[in-house]
């Protein structure tokens, strides 16, 4: 697996969930995620509305987010994303709970949680090692004042 080259690396260590090796986009939100009827199965859409995310595809992305939220048919709803090909390439969240972590388990996508995802922002670049619970972050605008903490 190829990672990213050149500039500054940050660490990031939580805990894994599911296993996986994946790297990719950050899409982040702040707020809790609810799969089922927050997001359209078939696109792959969040369709929440108000939501922070709303109109945009998770297909692919690294979907950062604080934790799941509502029903435990959202596990299902991950799984249908999977077989649809429309699911996002790896989970990050603040807290798991058990709505996405079992929908992690079972569609095999890739999850971390423990982390302190205020450091990662949209269009950031993440290498997620999800087996050792590491996640390198390569920030995609920095300044350096976000360095000088990292």
């Amino acid at each position: 697996m190829c990672k990213f080259g050149g500039g500054n690396v940050i660490e990031l260590k939580g805990r894994k969930i599911s296993p996986g090796k994946v790297e990719g986009t950050a899409l982040v939100s702040r707020e809790g995620v609810s799969f089922y009827g927050g997001v359209d199965p078939d696109t792959g859409v969040i369709i929440e509305k108000g939501h922070p995310l709303e109109g945009k595809c998770i297909a692919g992305a690294i979907l950062v987010f604080s934790q799941g939220k509502g029903s435990s048919v959202g596990s299902y709803t991950l799984y249908r994303l999977k077989k649809n090909g429309k699911a996002p390439a790896a989970i990050v969240n603040k807290e798991c709970e058990t709505v996405v972590a079992v929908g992690a388990i079972i569609s095999e996508i890739p999850c971390i949680d423990k982390i302190d995802i205020e450091k990662i922002s949209d269009g950031d670049r993440l290498f997620l090692d999800a087996d050792k619970g590491i996640i390198e972050l390569y920030k995609a605008h920095s300044s350096s004042t976000e360095y000088a903490y990292s």
